[in-house]
């Protein structure tokens, strides 16, 4: 077993470009990629980190002003899972097989979600726009549709924060989980905002109504977040596997909240900077064990459609990207990708269906290694697992290519 450390970082939404069903299942995803798009858009770049790790190998476009690297560790991934989603993407990267989510509107499940509130104490109101209804919980909370991500695959439950403290919208959270299906119940809140505004921020597309988030600022300031998933099987995955052998799982910002870490530390975090410092200071006390950040503030940005505010949390990923490499140990490994995109120019609000850089760094390597284009996100586990002398059900792992 290695004793070193295994770090994955993933740069949330930077995908390099469509993949090749999305003319079936995505047409409006056509043309989307995240990485060129934002390397054309006219704001300051500086990447040199990502640049040297191999982004623009692993892009394989011809982008004035940003050379391929002559010393870089590279590939691609697809992604598995259907659609492109965050939640559903992390599970992929720690080793899960995703299925095909089932898909639902809340317009369905308002009798009995609303029926098991009052039961519970809660207060109440339907709120219709164009035919359709969301609910209002206690004049401080709302559960709708999630407007951001694939119609269908979440319900959010939105707090006013300051109103109702994070652990009301957590609990409502819990109560919506237990009569849908789908894959994620995303239950979170912001300062500074009023349950008006974010009523005045109800958007209706199709059969689906529910907030947009982004318009509605619980974003901006103190943002809480929880997403309860379903139908993940944690005990397939890379934390257990790892655990189950004594070694420590260290997770940081939104992978805190979406993995199951059975043994080790967690950071909750969205600011982009104070989750790489927690990493950074953690790089201190420890010389072994799996490390897994996301950094969310990326995402953020594609969903407001802010090239700028999306560069901008670029550079400082790149910044602290090389002091991460300046603490790496010989016999550690450094794997930078993403899991979806995000295209802030391809006209939507939403994720995009893209797939996404595999960037890795070993110190004593040197020269070029292409690791291809993967089939699944689950072989980044499986190499994780690997890594350390273990295995989990799913992926194939690169670890002999990158060995070497």
């Amino acid at each position: 077993m290695n004793k070193g450390r295994f770090i994955v970082i993933v740069l949330d939404s930077f995908g390099i470009g469509a993949m090749a069903d999305v003319p079936e299942v995505r047409p409006a995803d056509i043309g989307s990629n995240t990485c060129l798009h934002l390397l054309e858009y006219p704001a300051a770049k500086q990447w040199p980190t990502l640049i040297d790790l191999g982004l623009i190998n692993a892009l394989n476009k011809d982008v004035p002003g940003f050379p391929k690297s002559k010393n870089a560790i590279f590939g691609k991934s697809n992604l598995k899972h259907f659609g492109a989603d965050s939640y559903f993407g992390h599970q992929e990267i720690a080793g899960t097989d995703p299925k095909k989510p089932l898909f639902t509107q809340i317009q369905r499940h308002l009798d009995d979600i609303e029926a098991d509130l009052l039961s519970q104490g809660f207060t109440v109101e339907r709120v219709s726009r164009g035919g359709l209804s969301l609910l209002k919980v206690n004049d401080v909370i709302c559960i709708g549709d999630n407007m951001e991500t694939d119609l269908g695959q979440a319900i959010n439950v939105v707090g006013a924060l300051d109103y109702c403290g994070f652990d009301l919208i957590d609990q409502v959270g819990q109560i919506v989980r237990k009569h849908v299906h789908v894959p994620r119940v995303i239950a979170f809140g912001g300062s500074g905002v009023t349950i008006e505004r974010i009523l005045d921020n109800i958007v209706v597309s199709g059969d689906f109504i529910g907030i947009d988030a982004p318009g509605s600022g619980v974003y901006d300031q103190n943002y809480h977040v929880i997403h309860i998933g379903y139908g993940v099987d944690t005990s397939k995955q890379v934390p257990i596997a790892l655990a189950n052998i004594g070694v420590e799982n260290h997770f940081y910002g939104k992978v805190e909240n979406i993995i199951y870490n059975p043994k080790g530390t967690s950071f909750a975090c969205v600011d982009t900077e104070d989750t790489f410092d927690a990493l950074l200071q953690d790089m201190k006390d420890y010389t072994t064990g799996f490390f897994f950040l996301n950094i969310q503030e990326t995402d953020l940005a594609g969903h407001a459609e802010d090239a700028e505010r999306y560069i901008d949390r670029l550079n400082v990923s790149d910044r602290k990207l090389a002091q991460l490499i300046n603490c790496l140990n010989p016999q550690d490994f450094l794997v930078v990708m993403a899991d979806h995109g995000n295209d802030p120019t391809i006209g939507h609000t939403r994720h995009t269906r893209e797939r996404v850089p595999l960037l890795i760094k070993q110190t004593q390597h040197k020269g070029l290694i292409d690791i291809g284009e993967r089939d699944t996100m689950a072989d980044v586990g499986q190499t994780v697992a690997d890594y350390f002398g273990t295995k989990i059900e799913h992926g194939t792992s690169f670890l002999d290519k990158i060995m070497k």
